[in-house]
């Protein structure tokens, strides 16, 4: 049984989906109050609020999508990075008669 016939597996791909979107949505806030608020107020305190938020939604959306990338199943036409790495023949290889 591989990590993607798991349903706990796959419930927590659809939560780092949900929450990927959730993060991007902050990003997009955050980098927009940062703009508004350098634009308005260069230096000031609530530009180095907004910039660190901004830092923080950035580092989750990395992070999610990493964790989600993780969580996928490998491609079918490359092998798996394990399997790239282990020396042995993956399933592509030609057998020997």
């Amino acid at each position: 049984m591989t990590h993607t016939d798991d349903p706990a597996a796959a419930r927590a791909a659809r939560q780092l989906r949900r929450m990927r979107n959730f993060y991007a949505a902050g990003v997009a806030l955050w980098a927009a109050s940062s703009a508004w608020t350098t634009w308005d107020a260069p230096g000031s305190r609530p530009m180095w609020t907004s910039v660190l938020l901004l830092a923080v939604f950035a580092a989750l959306l990395a992070m999610a999508w990493r964790w989600l990338r993780q969580l996928e199943p490998a491609d079918a036409t490359r092998p798996s990075h394990r399997a790239a790495f282990s020396g042995s023949p993956g399933r592509h290889a030609l057998s020997k008669p």
